[in-house]
């Protein structure tokens, strides 16, 4: 199938992917009654004397704010926000297939990092949760950090902390597969995900990183972004230099998050005994996957649906947020990030991982419960609940 051909057809035909369905009927003037005014005065004075009760009145606890600026939609650039809206409102379609969350896509018409603090900020009284997406590095890094400071609801921006998540899941299972202890992984591509990859590898503590983007091998002497320097002395702990090349001889791991067709097969053949390889530039990987396995990968993943092993976010951010949403947390922490790697690597049993199986699909009915749960379990155990004063 021509997929760009029938994309523009199935959006000219739908004039949108979302539409706005009531929940009761107004066939008469009791539910006009009760619906809308006079009988809307109740739970709107209710609310006023309760404030939790906005919990229990309304919709916020199961709708999500889906924003961008549009300076980094998919792998299309600074396109604007009004070009990034099919985007969100496809992410919006797969909160409420996949967790039943509603939710709203919101464009701003901004790049302002204070604007855009600002303007989400406000939005606070209307959703449950504000999903982040698409914000360009690194000002995607100031507006998260700025919002979970001053915001009691959580901020989580997908494209850093999702893609980390379902990435460190298809890594511990190639790990427990491939029985490789203290790997040396190398992440190329320093951007909002790389960061995000490199900095939960090694909170979870599964490998020592080397972090790579254009200049090379990043080392603290060098020009960085504020992500890049957080992280700096955390990574390249042996003081390596030099190029991506450089980088992978002997290395255990490669997790690509850069550009397409960058790594060669004897890139691959120079790293340890049966690598694993990430190659998740989309629509074209940093190595085709042919390639990489007759130089020698052990496991492959990419970003793509048509080979096996699909890294993709999907597989994180509706159970994140329904965890996080059904457990009333205040933010998604560092604990409910782990809890759902491991949430997500478990539904790969011990007899069914192989090289071609180390992560389920995005479809599997089992992946939202199960991470949501872990989610809202570690939310619990972390203390970052909602607690409300009695009235």
């Amino acid at each position: 199938m021509d997929y760009a051909k029938e994309a523009l057809k199935k959006h000219k035909e739908w004039k949108g992917k979302l539409e706005v369905v009531n929940k009761m009927d107004i066939a008469s003037h009791d539910d006009l009654s009760i619906a809308y005014t006079p009988g809307v005065a109740a739970p709107c004075l209710a609310i006023k004397d309760d404030p939790k009760q906005v919990y229990t009145y309304t919709g916020k606890g199961n709708t999500v704010a889906v924003i961008s600026d549009g300076s980094a939609v998919l792998g299309l650039g600074n396109i604007g926000p009004e070009a990034g809206m099919p985007v969100m409102e496809g992410k919006c379609v797969l909160f409420k297939a996949l967790g039943g969350i509603d939710a709203v896509p919101l464009c701003l018409n901004t790049q302002n990092v204070d604007e855009l603090v600002q303007i989400i900020a406000a939005l606070e009284p209307s959703f449950g949760g504000i999903n982040l997406e698409d914000i360009a590095a690194p000002r995607c890094f100031e507006v998260e950090e700025r919002l979970k400071k001053i915001m009691n609801i959580p901020v989580f921006h997908d494209d850093q902390h999702g893609t980390a998540i379902v990435v460190c899941s298809a890594l511990l299972n190639a790990l427990r597969l491939t029985k490789k202890k203290e790997p040396v992984i190398v992440v190329n591509g320093a951007g909002s995900a790389g960061i995000a990859i490199a900095t939960l590898i090694l909170d979870m503590g599964l490998g020592n990183v080397i972090l790579v983007d254009r200049q090379g091998i990043l080392r603290p002497d060098m020009e960085l972004t504020s992500g890049q320097r957080k992280l700096i002395d955390r990574v390249n702990l042996t003081g390596r230099q030099g190029t991506l090349a450089d980088a992978l001889k002997g290395a255990d791991v490669l997790i690509g998050v850069s550009a397409p067709h960058i790594v060669s097969q004897d890139m691959i053949r120079s790293m340890a005994p049966d690598p694993i390889v990430f190659a998740m530039a989309n629509p074209v990987p940093e190595i085709e996957r042919a390639d990489a396995l007759e130089a020698g990968a052990k496991v492959i993943g990419t970003g793509r649906s048509d080979y096996p092993n699909q890294i993709n976010n999907v597989l994180a951010f509706p159970g994140i947020f329904k965890g996080a949403l059904d457990a009333q947390a205040t933010e998604i922490n560092d604990a409910m990030k782990i809890a759902a790697v491991k949430a997500i690597a478990g539904l790969v049993g011990d007899e069914e991982l192989s090289p071609e199986y180390i992560i389920v699909s995005a479809l599997d009915e089992r992946v939202v419960p199960a991470v949501s749960e872990a989610v809202a379990q570690a939310a619990r155990e972390s203390h970052v609940v909602r607690t409300w004063k009695e009235v």
